[in-house]
């Protein structure tokens, strides 16, 4: 890898860390926001779907018209948005008005991911693309290892806001780094009498199979992950007896497993193929998804390596399911696939915390119930993407492991759908 391919990565891998913490620190603090806005988890559950819906929205706007701009540009507008709505969250003294925040937030947090995966798939083959999607989703690691117990520790210190403000300012500070260091995007961009509809993204999804199967293979992924996701918090603390100081290490252990995860199953799927790992990762997941969801009075060193084996699991499943989906059209419609497919994950994201929030009921005592349910939701959900996985990616990944065997090299991608 080239000395600027790396410092791309390590820019993206920290803008991927502050907009991940924005959102995964909405989960931890259901325990501060509830009793702080006396809302419920119904009501609760509205503040991170807001943030998905709206994600959702401009995703699915940005895949008409994104294909016709620069990469970097556009990431650069949805990031400064992202920040401004961030900053709103951590100053909003109302749940109605961090409810608008979060909606604001989400508007241009939609565009994010979609062009970092579409400038990572521009600058990488299929073949190494895993290692570079492993290097940058390794932010995710990082924001759980460093930045969710770090973001707990300030609202314990401080206030639940503290958190909101640090993602601010650690987003002003990267911005002129961005703006120095990633090049211009503009290669995918076609003359004006060679430009498809601006529908045809959405066109692309009614009309060919693979690429409808490509989107609710993201979808599912998503709502089986994030359906146990926002109610973790609560259900270790007055379920399992953990103090709120013992939690953070939760997400520090499992942080640190998802970590080494990210880079090394990346590194690992480009040579064994993305579809293997995926399927061992996502059947290693499964128990213990059920084990975290229903066992309650285990020592807590014990929680501590379910949920590190968890973390593993999860992050070898999306890293590579991630890298697959990149391949599914040609790059010069990529942008505009990519930002539809960030739409439908929001979505998965959003089904999943509704669905938790709706299931899930809080005793007077705040312990939860129906918290099983949701692991068996998750389960059936998760078995649903595996067998689209198989059926969508098997033979793409087999091509890719033939040419790599036979070229011992890199070689060009190949686009499925035209």
């Amino acid at each position: 890898m080239k000395q600027n391919e790396r410092v791309i990565l390590f820019l993206l891998s920290a803008l991927n860390f502050t907009h991940i913490l924005d959102f995964m620190i909405m989960m931890p603090l259901n325990i501060y926001l509830m009793p702080y806005f006396h809302i419920s988890a119904k009501e609760f559950s509205f503040l991170v779907s807001a943030y998905t819906f709206s994600a959702a929205f401009s995703g699915l706007l940005a895949s008409l018209f994104v294909d016709r701009f620069d990469r970097k540009r556009v990431l650069l507008v949805g990031y400064i948005g992202f920040l401004v709505g961030t900053v709103a969250c951590g100053i909003a003294p109302r749940y109605e008005l961090l409810l608008t925040a979060r909606i604001f937030a989400g508007l241009f947090g939609g565009l994010i991911g979609a062009q970092v995966l579409s400038i990572i798939s521009d600058l990488f083959t299929y073949e190494n693309r895993g290692k570079a999607v492993g290097a940058v989703m390794s932010a995710f690691a990082v924001a759980s290892t460093l930045g969710v117990p770090f973001a707990l520790f300030l609202t314990n210190r401080f206030s639940w806001h503290a958190p909101f403000i640090l993602i601010g300012v650690l987003g002003l500070l990267l911005i002129p780094f961005l703006m120095r260091f990633i090049p211009p995007m503009s290669q995918h961009i076609l003359p004006v009498d060679e430009r498809k509809s601006p529908f045809h993204s959405i066109k692309n999804a009614v009309v060919h199979s693979k690429v409808r199967l490509a989107l609710l293979f993201s979808f599912l992924v998503m709502a089986g992950h994030f359906i146990i996701i926002p109610f973790i918090n609560p259900y270790m603390v007055y379920n399992n007896h953990y103090s709120k100081e013992a939690t953070p290490i939760i997400y520090l252990v499992g942080g640190i497993a998802s970590f080494l995860a990210a880079l090394v199953l990346g590194k690992v799927s480009d040579i064994y193929g993305k579809l293997n790992v995926f399927v061992i990762c996502m059947l290693l997941s499964l128990p213990f998804i059920l084990a975290i969801t229903h066992i309650t009075g285990l020592q807590f060193w014990i929680m501590l390596m379910l949920f590190a084996i968890w973390f593993i699991a999860s992050t070898g499943r999306s890293v590579t399911a991630q890298a697959m989906v990149t391949n599914t059209v040609p790059q010069n419609q990529r942008g505009g696939f990519m930002s539809l497919n960030s739409s439908v994950q929001q979505l998965g994201i959003s089904f999943g915390s509704l669905a938790s929030g709706f299931i899930v009921i809080e005793n007077e005592d705040k312990t939860i119930e129906h918290y099983g349910w949701l692991g068996y939701m998750s389960v059936g959900i998760l078995v649903c993407s595996l067998l689209i996985g198989k059926y969508l990616f098997n033979n793409k990944d087999k091509e890719t492991m033939e040419l790599v065997a036979s070229t011992k090299g890199e070689a060009p991608a190949t686009d499925d759908v035209n």
